[in-house]
């Protein structure tokens, strides 16, 4: 049996040395060392030797299994590195070769102007306010002069997820909470940009999720004039220097008195077109001097204290800004609309 394993040994070696490839060699490690292999067949053997042998013959066959396991592992190791090798040289990156352009994003329009105009209040002294979009009836209502079953409420089909919590209808409840917060401190500056959710059919000018930006100004000696030259600068900031803008009379519940704010027409400077529909205007926003019972629930004295509140739409800038004439085209993200943003 000492003399078989000798010549197994040999034979194996012999075969492997000659070797060229990962799959031959798989071949003879099982024609050796497998479970039906050589090896294995000679070791069936063992039973019928003596006690004196066995020991011998193990150990023999401990070193030829030894010696045809290391060939194979260095055999593997050679063909793995020229593995290696051939795939290192065929997948080599040409560094001269130009590289592939990449598709360079831009800012969607309607984050634009949001920028644009934060970066005008900023630059006139607010700070930036945010509240909840889930928001409680009293901050979105009855804290801003609105109490339950008030017919103004009919102008803000919402959407209540319980009787007592909504998708905020404006971001006006901010403002109501930054007056609580502040517990009668001043000066309160702030604008409150964020999304806000109706109730309206989607056409070319409504939307039942749309963007607001709303603004509060609180303290002492707070005038119509200073509502009035807050507006003018923001509106020849965003739409150019030579822009007036007109007040006229409204109602809101929670200003008094109350005004829409209009300025002349970005198309055509004034002089009437399709645009305008001819009158030289464009109304932008809606603002007024805050309600006495307004600042009273947000814990000031009106008979001290004053302020001004102003709120716009910011697809509606976005529309008269860029000229476009459907609000849809900011939600389609149709590529061809979004990358001529891309661009300015």
């Amino acid at each position: 049996m000492k003399n078989r394993l000798e010549q197994l040994k040999q034979e194996a070696l012999a075969e492997l040395n000659e070797v060229i490839d990962a799959g031959r060699l798989n071949e003879l490690r099982v024609k050796y060392l497998g479970k039906k292999g050589a090896l294995t067949e000679i070791l069936r053997g063992m039973g019928s030797l003596s006690a004196e042998e066995r020991p011998v013959i193990g150990q023999v066959a401990n070193e030829v299994r030894s010696a045809i396991e290391t060939l194979i592992e260095s055999k593997q190791q050679q063909f793995e590195q020229q593995e290696t090798e051939r795939r290192l040289a065929a997948e080599k990156l040409d560094v001269t070769l130009p590289g592939r352009p990449l598709k360079q994003g831009g800012v969607h329009p309607l984050n634009r102007v949001i920028q644009e105009i934060e970066d005008i209040f900023i630059g006139m002294g607010y700070s930036i306010a945010e509240g909840p979009e889930v928001e409680t009836d009293y901050f979105n209502f009855e804290a801003l002069n609105l109490p339950k079953n008030h017919p103004a409420r009919d102008m803000q089909d919402s959407f209540y997820l319980t009787e007592e919590l909504l998708m905020r209808t404006q971001t006006s409840p901010v403002q109501a909470r930054t007056m609580k917060a502040k517990q009668g401190e001043t000066p309160v500056k702030i604008i409150c940009p964020g999304k806000v959710y109706r109730r309206d059919d989607d056409d070319a000018t409504h939307s039942f999720q749309f963007h607001q930006i709303e603004g509060l100004v609180i303290g002492k000696g707070i005038r119509m004039s200073d509502l009035k030259g807050t507006l003018l600068q923001f509106s020849r900031k965003m739409f150019g220097e030579d822009t007036q803008i007109r007040l006229r009379p409204s109602f809101f519940p929670f200003t008094e008195p109350s005004i829409e704010v209009d300025v002349t027409c970005m198309k055509c400077g004034g002089t009437g077109c399709r645009v305008c529909k001819g009158s030289g205007w464009v109304e932008i926003l809606g603002s007024g001097m805050v309600h006495p019972r307004v600042l009273e629930m947000g814990g000031y004295d009106p008979e001290v204290y004053s302020g001004f509140a102003f709120g716009m739409g910011v697809e509606r800038i976005a529309l008269k800004k860029y000229g476009v004439d459907d609000i849809r085209h900011f939600y389609n993200n149709d590529i061809r609309f979004l990358e001529q943003f891309a661009r300015q």
